[in-house]
């Protein structure tokens, strides 16, 4: 499972996301994350709620769902504890 974050500052605006994450100021491209996204309507855009956990942000107007992880490029690799017998 992936890290829990701090999420604070999320504005949607003239398709760009920005957003501070864990202290880092970050600015992406919505067409970078989201197509979806980027095409919504600007009140579709406005209306997000970032999970307690600071694990993603979801956009329930057209359920679109972006992870923290993911925009920061964090890779997660299957759990290999398990051994061939």
């Amino acid at each position: 499972m992936g890290r829990h974050h701090k999420i604070e500052k999320v504005i949607v605006e003239k398709g760009i996301l920005s957003l501070s994450v864990d202290g880092r100021s970050l600015q992406i491209n919505l067409e970078d994350v989201s197509g979806v996204l980027a095409s919504a309507k600007k009140e579709e855009q406005q209306e997000f709620e970032v999970s307690p956990s600071g694990y993603g942000i979801h956009w329930p107007l057209i359920d679109e769902d972006i992870s923290i992880d993911g925009l920061l490029g964090i890779e997660h690799k299957p759990n290999s504890s398990r051994k061939s017998a």
